[in-house]
């Protein structure tokens, strides 16, 4: 069976490439999901900021226990006050990611229909 060049190109406008923006579409977005590590920060949420962890001190020493509770406290919080940034950041961008991608599939499947638009907007003016 041969193809001509009309359904040739109704093949590759309409179901070759839309396969392929698919693809590239799923790629980005799981590169932004690894680029952010947003599974990762979410695991490791509350753990302390760069690893900083203080050791408690050998005997009794009430003031030396507060100090390492206190400092320990807040390497966690200012790990996840970081976290909790860059999990947002994370978001929005892979929202961007969701968003352009859609807009850019439905442009690519409106493209004809543009075109022909165009074309008899323009013959209609001259």
């Amino acid at each position: 069976m041969e193809n001509n060049i009309i359904t040739s190109w109704v093949s590759w406008h309409f179901y070759e490439t839309p396969k392929s923006l698919m693809k590239v579409w799923k790629n980005f977005i799981l590169f932004s999901t690894n680029f952010f590590s947003t599974p990762l920060l979410l695991k490791t949420l509350f753990a302390p900021w760069r690893r900083y962890n203080w050791s408690y001190p050998r005997g009794f020493d009430i003031k030396g226990y507060f100090e390492t509770i206190t400092s320990n406290i807040f390497s966690r919080l200012i790990g996840a006050i970081c976290r909790v940034f860059l999990i947002i950041t994370g978001i929005i961008f892979q929202i961007f990611v969701i968003v352009a991608g859609a807009i850019i599939f439905l442009l690519w499947e409106m493209l004809p229909l543009l075109l022909l638009t165009g074309l008899l907007f323009a013959l209609s003016i001259i």
